[in-house]
């Protein structure tokens, strides 16, 4: 986040009200243990629970890649060609028109080894990697450091999701003015369109009509969304920039988009849907970075950030105390708890400053811990989400439950496309990459983002994320609409 000129935030009033019935359930007088709840549906599936990963009884794929070896990741990756395959051979008869003709090659390689030429490069130049090269119609994916981390990091899902979204690409080429994409599509929208054709996929395999494959829509898409935020762009970059990929925010929204309308819809992305929601953005001057640091006065900016956002809720606003970040008589959630009995915000400052600190990109892509934090948004994120439950109580809203859980991430959302827009004063601003801090926080073990008071969760990654882009985009409203 940044922080502009003047103290005083001028900020849009998003919520008018959240006219939802309930009741406040009484105080435990304990600290939660985070525990998981199930919301409703993914998308119309049922939400389920177990191990995702390539089916026991999965027959050998009958496709060969150069330098492939007998090793995990391998295997993964040829089972994830024949799977996508045996996809697009269904999707582009029946929704396209189009026979389907498989890539004409494959390459799997180890940057560490003798290089290879391919595409104009070489595979030294292509360490932590995958891609579809046009003019080869080829798919080659970087076995040695890539998908060995992947693997390792966020399950073998991950392995699934990096293939589809590449065989993606060599979708576009083969439905050409089909899905809009010639030499002078930029790369922004080319990528949108492989992160959704990815999730259309993964709608199917979903549905259980693989027969390579099985996920899960709570633990098995969680992978996915975690891999796709870890393969997010810089905070920063500009969309316009070739090579631009897209913020996690971003390539979630894409993903989500094939997964709930299909392929038909993703080949309908273009430059000025794109332009339209894009998130990514490069820093202006005064961003000094995007981060500022968790500390009393922030704080006190967020207050009156938050207040002047949900003055059109009619109801006393919680105040943000700073005093351990537990209740006294109550359901804790530390770093942030909200208090009923006296309308508080309780805070463990120390701890949420830790938590705001830089994210880590480096470690990120080593592997290892990060010593960095979230960010500075999911700090703020995370004690605007306890505020938010102040606002419900005010309004009569249950506080306990999935729906409260996604009400509250939504109505963070809400705030945040509030002050995501220059010009009005505003004390608090949204900086390029905010959004995806506030996507890490949500996919935490212990997320208080998308929890309702007590700290219990919503089970699915993939709800959490789409109530958050809900409030975002369509405002407080929403919130109330959805979940009610």
């Amino acid at each position: 986040m940044k922080r502009t000129g003047g103290r005083r935030a001028r900020v849009m009033a998003v919520v008018a009200s959240v006219a939802l019935a309930g009741s406040l359930a009484s105080a435990c007088g304990e600290e939660t243990a985070g525990r998981l709840q199930t919301a409703g549906d993914i998308a119309g599936l049922p939400v389920t629970h177990f191990e995702s990963g390539l089916k026991p009884d999965a027959p050998a794929p009958d496709v060969t890649a150069r330098g492939a070896t007998s090793s995990e990741e391998d295997r993964l990756a040829l089972a994830a060609i024949a799977d996508v395959s045996d996809y697009w051979e269904q999707q582009l008869p029946e929704h396209f028109g189009l026979r389907f003709d498989p890539v004409k090659a494959l390459l799997s390689y180890d940057p560490s080894e003798p290089e290879i030429e391919v595409c104009g490069a070489t595979t030294a130049d292509a360490a932590m990697n995958a891609f579809y090269c046009p003019p080869e119609d080829l798919v080659a994916w970087d076995r040695g450091m890539l998908l060995p981390l992947l693997r390792e990091r966020f399950g073998p899902m991950a392995i699934v999701t990096v293939l589809g979204h590449e065989f993606g690409h060599a979708i576009q080429y083969r439905l050409g003015e089909k899905a809009g994409v010639d030499e002078s599509t930029s790369t922004i929208v080319k990528e949108q369109q492989a992160d959704c054709f990815t999730g259309s996929y993964f709608r199917w395999m979903a549905e259980g009509r693989s027969t390579y494959f099985t996920v899960s829509t709570s633990e098995g898409l969680n992978q996915v969304l975690a891999s796709l935020f870890f393969i997010r762009d810089e905070a920063g970059q500009s969309a316009q920039e070739r090579g631009a990929h897209g913020t996690a925010f971003d390539r979630t929204y894409a993903f989500q988009l094939g997964f709930e309308k299909g392929a038909t819809e993703c080949a309908g992305i273009n430059q000025e849907n794109v332009d339209a929601r894009i998130t990514e953005q490069p820093f202006d001057p005064s961003d000094q970075g995007g981060d500022v640091s968790i500390t009393a006065d922030t704080v006190s900016l967020l207050q009156e950030s938050l207040d002047l956002a949900f003055s059109g809720a009619g109801v006393e606003a919680p105040e943000i105390v700073d005093d351990g970040g537990e209740c006294a008589d109550g359901t804790s959630t530390p770093p942030a708890s909200y208090c009923p009995a006296d309308n508080t915000v309780s805070i463990d400052l120390a701890t949420l400053s830790e938590i705001g600190q830089p994210v880590d990109r480096e470690a990120e892509f080593q592997g290892a811990e990060s010593d960095g934090g979230l960010g500075d948004f999911a700090a703020f994120a995370e004690i605007a989400s306890r505020y938010v439950q102040g606002i419900q109580k005010g309004v009569g809203a249950s506080l306990e439950g999935p729906n409260a859980g996604l009400r509250t991430s939504c109505l963070v959302g809400a705030w945040a496309g509030a002050i995501s827009r220059p010009g009005n004063g505003n004390t608090l601003l949204l900086s390029p990459g905010d959004l995806d801090e506030a996507i890490a926080e949500l996919l935490q073990p212990r997320s208080l983002l998308a929890a309702d008071v007590t700290g219990h969760r919503v089970a699915n990654g993939f709800a959490r994320v789409e109530s958050l882009r809900l409030g975002y985009f369509e405002g407080s409203k929403a919130c109330t609409t959805n979940y009610a």
